[in-house]
């Protein structure tokens, strides 16, 4: 493996294969579509394009590796929900749009599955759902009314998600504090750079060209800019996520939020015996500051959380990702949840930053006109709304009809994220708010109104 992406992720370190970059571009070239950004979205898209149709020309334009972004860094949630409800999505489309649109996530999860066996890729998939503890009344009075709101709303049943008694919930984890929870099962755990390397991979059997170390600078109407060449396109796709800020008059588009994981060491028998996650099921508690976890297909933890600071003026800064002070928070709140697990050695630390937009509502669409398309903003639940992101992206430009191509984020816009420093003070506060909340929470066992009220505040 080359020294220049050594370490990068557990993720990427425990990747088969080669991690050297694929040629770059040499020169100006033309195709039918140009794609920039090698993650998921991106090659979802270029997947679906050859799929429906081999004859198009398709170009992938990374700047470093297939997956070297949140694709191959993420904790390997492939969940059919996003961070803005369905209760949003009927403010923009109506209940049976908000409906289908939830049901299309559910199957996303199944469809990732489906083409990573067809396309022999061998990323660790696991449906085994998603188990949310409840570790105070606040969590718990929370999932209630999530759990009532999407079985009454939106046609969700006990199959789907369901309330779970404390004994239950720690049969799944056994957690500290448990008070309950809640299992969600359009879930699936895998192992994210195998997923986004084997899918690089299928779109190059499909007659995809794949272009890396090349930085986009520039999307335009007809062409691409990089700084080896220009790309011109009929249709050109923007998939950048959390690095849509570095491309050209985007810094104010997806404000770059880092989240950052740990690994641990494989686990012997006998301690996931005392554990639990026998099906591989990814977990979380219902706190404002979003962990996550997973047990991996050799025996680790897998864990990681939200509360890096948001960097001045967008930035992106590489040394948050393999190590700080965050980094020991999310530890520490591991071993407070398992504590079975305080003289276990962490062997990976590492981070990522995904794209959050302004109103937390994700997008994609296609502008004929301008031959633009995008997709993105999934605030860090991309692994299986990516998959529809792509598939529906690829629908459009095809003007292949289908039951995505009207769903609630097509076509959506979110406002920009306001100049600095106010940017930088506004998400600064929310993830200070949150942080309240959740100790606000846990000592009293209310729920707190603190996190979402800035949140409105800010969208």
């Amino acid at each position: 493996m080359s020294s220049r992406y050594r370490a990068r992720s557990f993720w990427h370190d425990t990747c088969p294969g080669s991690l050297e970059p694929r040629p770059a571009l040499d020169g100006d070239v033309e195709v039918d579509v140009a794609i920039v950004g090698g993650g998921f979205t991106g090659l979802w898209t270029a997947y679906y394009l050859l799929s429906i149709d081999p004859s198009i020309r398709v170009m992938v334009i990374e700047r470093d590796i297939v997956g070297f972004g949140a694709s191959g860094r993420n904790g390997g949630w492939c969940v059919g929900e996003l961070a803005a409800g369905p209760e949003r999505h009927e403010a923009v489309a109506g209940n049976d749009a908000a409906r289908r649109f939830l049901h299309a996530l559910h199957g996303a999860v199944g469809e990732v599955g489906r083409v990573a066996e067809r396309e022999g890729i061998d990323c660790h998939y696991a449906k085994g759902g998603a188990v949310h503890l409840a570790r105070n009344r606040a969590h718990l009075t929370r999932q209630r009314e999530h759990v009532e709101l999407f079985h009454n709303a939106y046609g969700l049943s006990d199959s789907d998600m369901r309330m779970l008694s404390a004994a239950e919930a720690s049969a799944h984890l056994a957690a500290t504090k448990v008070a309950g929870g809640m299992f969600f099962a359009h879930t699936a755990a895998l192992h994210p750079a195998r997923l986004v390397r084997g899918l690089g991979d299928a779109v190059e059997r499909l007659g995809g060209l794949i272009v890396e170390d090349t930085a986009a600078t520039a999307i335009e109407s007809g062409r691409v800019v990089t700084n080896r060449g220009v790309v011109k396109a009929d249709v050109a796709v923007r998939a950048l996520e959390g690095y849509t800020a570095t491309l050209e008059g985007n810094r104010r588009s997806l404000a770059p939020l880092y989240s950052l994981m740990v690994a641990t060491e494989p686990l012997d028998d006998a301690l996931w015996a005392d554990i639990g996650l026998s099906h591989r099921q990814t977990f979380t508690d219902d706190r404002f500051m979003v962990i996550y976890g997973q047990r991996t297909a050799d025996g680790r933890i897998a864990f990681g959380g939200r509360g890096a600071l948001y960097s001045f003026g967008s930035g992106i800064v590489s040394s948050v990702e393999q190590r700080s002070r965050t980094h020991e928070r999310i530890v520490k709140t591991l071993v407070d949840l398992l504590p079975m697990l305080s003289d276990v050695a962490i062997t990976h630390r590492w981070g990522g930053v995904l794209g959050v937009p302004r109103d937390w509502f994700p997008s994609v669409g296609f502008d004929r006109e301008s031959g633009m398309a995008w997709g993105g903003g999934y605030v860090g639940e991309g692994v299986a709304p990516a998959n529809l992101a792509g598939r529906t992206i690829a629908e459009l430009i095809t003007e292949t009809d289908s039951p995505r191509i009207d769903l609630p984020w097509v076509g959506h816009r979110s406002r920009r994220w306001a100049p600095e420093p106010l940017r930088w003070l506004g998400i600064n506060g929310v993830l200070a708010s949150m942080g309240i909340a959740d100790r606000t929470e846990a000592i009293t066992g209310r729920q707190s109104r603190l996190a979402g009220t800035v949140q409105r505040l800010l969208s």
